[in-house]
């Protein structure tokens, strides 16, 4: 049954692909859409894929993995299904932020920019969450947390599916 799943979630990936691609085949500078939303139906943007999307754009593949290399948004790896960003921000650095990234690498057994060989975290740091007032913060997914302490921090990420 499992197999089955992944046959079926595989061949629907596919499927929103191709009409993706087929949407913008012959839509000029549709690149970086195209980028974005096969990179949300995949996940991350493997060698395989920039190489369908250049193939189906009639574009060379180097013109698009240089633009998907050149922007942040754009990751080459499979990522987690917990993104953790750790600020390193001034006022989280001073009260505590990197004792707290400590403890998350510690536990979750990955350093920064890694994923975790089940996919279940990607451990990211930013320069800043934006949320100074409540240092130091971290955000999993899109969900903010503050004022924590390196053990509050592991209670939130034990939450975490």
């Amino acid at each position: 049954m499992y197999d089955t799943l992944c046959l079926d979630e595989a061949q629907e990936k596919q499927k929103r692909l191709a009409e993706l691609l087929l949407k913008y085949r012959d839509v000029e500078g549709a690149l970086i859409p195209v980028l974005q939303q096969a990179q949300e139906i995949y996940g991350y943007l493997s060698p395989e894929l920039i190489r369908e999307i250049s193939l189906q754009l009639k574009i060379p593949a180097s013109r698009t993995y240089g633009v998907a290399t050149f922007y942040s948004q754009f990751h080459l790896k499979p990522r987690g299904r917990n993104i953790i960003k750790v600020c390193q921000g001034t006022a989280c650095h001073v009260r505590g932020g990197n004792r707290v990234l400590e403890a998350i690498k510690r536990s979750i057994g990955i350093e920064t920019g890694e994923t975790s060989r089940d996919l279940r975290f990607t451990l990211e740091t930013v320069a800043c969450l934006g949320a100074c007032g409540l240092a130091p913060v971290i955000m999993i997914n899109d969900r903010t947390e503050g004022q924590l302490s390196p053990e509050k921090a592991l209670k939130k990420i034990a939450n975490c599916d």
